[in-house]
């Protein structure tokens, strides 16, 4: 397979799942009426999952700087594994779950004064943080693929180029779910 074609893969599927998440978020496709019981452990199981992303990808980083490329790909691997675990999830918790607002305390859906002026200073740094890590998760997908392509091909000045890019983007995107998820967590309503 061609670079080109492995491109084009890479763009139409992180086109498929940006839209898919879209979607998810736009709430047009119809839920069933009871939450299954295991849609509440998803956004801890995320926080979880971008958490130990985030050590893999610190400890990734530790050891090509040492130069074990072989534990290197394997670390990668396995950061690689854990983020589309992630994503199937967040797709899954998306689906079933209401929208969680920051700062609804009566979990009624809305922020009435009262709840915006008990959160009224945090709650630009919170929006902040989610809009920087949505967008920066939609575009650095393909990234991450296209990084583990030419790595997995042995390809390292190709790699390396896009890793530059890449590798900041996945760890500001794994640390920040983490923060993201801390910060929304009392609005949840289980």
């Amino acid at each position: 397979m061609s670079d080109k074609a492995v491109f084009r893969f890479v763009m139409a599927l992180s086109i498929f799942v940006f839209a898919v998440v879209v979607i998810l978020n736009q709430k047009v496709l119809p839920r069933p009426d009871v939450m299954p019981g295991f849609v509440s452990y998803l956004p801890a199981l995320n926080a979880t999952l971008n958490g130990t992303c985030t050590i893999l990808l610190l400890a990734s980083l530790w050891f090509i700087k040492r130069k074990n490329i072989a534990m290197h790909k394997s670390i990668n691997l396995t950061a690689f594994v854990l983020s589309a675990l992630f994503l199937v999830s967040y797709i899954l918790a998306h689906y079933f779950m209401p929208d969680v607002k920051f700062g609804d305390i009566n979990h009624d859906g809305t922020l009435d004064d009262a709840e915006k002026n008990l959160v009224v200073g945090v709650r630009g740094v919170y929006i902040f943080i989610l809009l920087t890590h949505i967008i920066l998760a939609a575009l650095v997908l393909p990234m991450i693929l296209i990084s583990f392509y030419f790595g997995l091909k042995n390809d390292v000045v190709k790699h390396r180029k896009i890793v530059r890019f890449s590798y900041p983007i996945w760890l500001y995107v794994t640390i920040t779910g983490v923060v993201v998820y801390l910060m929304v967590k009392p609005y949840y309503p289980f």
